[in-house]
């Protein structure tokens, strides 16, 4: 229980990559607040699993990541945070002459600047707690790159960009911020592709993952949601204390390339 007695708040994590750091955080002993767009029914009663399931204090607040005043309320309405992790992102492929431009503004909004704005209001807390870390959910392109991608691209690469500069602004006062960037996750959305990708080449599920979809990511595997959490409860302990401004790739060797 070594994140006893810390808030945590993980946008974007009703789902995927940010529920999986939601749940070891839980299991690691903080206090987290889960959040998406919906506030559905489901939203709420997936707080509570996670709570019977960990014994912690669980619970979903909803915000639109696309709009600056709820991405700052949000923080306000949990009474601040002391680990925060920026999770929420979506997703378009098109290329660039024909990527639509209500596209780009969502992309941007919502995989970048929703983290300067929820950085910008949990920060006075930390600084004042004397106590702080900041996660970012970047990408493998976050730190390369892929045609038909250049909304998703230029914001993680702008993630990336916002980790530094965070780490250096907090350096010296006891918070942290770091990026990490995962390859291909397996997560529900990845999982629902499977069965189009397969009809789409004519191969078979094992085929299919290791040919076409991991083709770039060296050891084969996808990584797990459990992965980065572990990861993000690492750096959010004490022997990740000098560990500040840098990203952590978990890509089966993506970037090693």
């Amino acid at each position: 229980m070594q994140l006893a007695g810390r808030r945590a708040v993980v946008t974007g994590s009703n789902s995927g990559i940010g529920l999986g750091i939601a749940r070891e955080l839980a299991r690691a002993g903080a206090s987290v607040v889960i959040n998406s767009f919906t506030d559905a029914p489901g939203d709420h009663a997936l707080a509570a699993e996670l709570a019977t399931e960990t014994g912690a204090d669980v619970r979903y607040v909803q915000a639109d990541m696309s709009r600056p005043d709820q991405c700052r309320a949000l923080i306000g309405q949990v009474g601040g945070c002391d680990i925060l992790v920026n999770n929420a992102g979506i997703q378009h492929v098109a290329r660039i002459e024909e990527f639509p431009v209500e596209k780009w503004d969502a992309i941007i909004a919502i995989n970048l600047s929703s983290a300067f704005h929820t950085t910008a209001a949990a920060l006075p807390g930390m600084y004042a707690a004397g106590w702080g870390r900041v996660i970012n959910i970047a990408s493998a392109h976050g730190l390369t790159a892929s045609p038909y991608k250049s909304a998703y691209i230029a914001a993680k690469h702008g993630i990336v960009g916002l980790t530094r500069t965070t780490a250096l602004e907090a350096a010296g006062k006891g918070i942290t911020c770091n990026a990490i960037c995962p390859g291909y996750v397996l997560t529900p959305i990845v999982e629902k592709q499977i069965p189009d990708q397969m009809k789409t080449h004519n191969m078979d599920r094992e085929t299919v993952i290791k040919q076409v979809m991991l083709a770039r990511q060296p050891s084969g595997e996808f990584a797990t949601v459990e992965q980065m959490g572990g990861t993000a409860v690492f750096l959010c302990s004490d022997a990740a204390a000098q560990i500040t401004g840098t990203t952590i790739s978990v890509d089966g060797g993506w970037t090693a390339l």
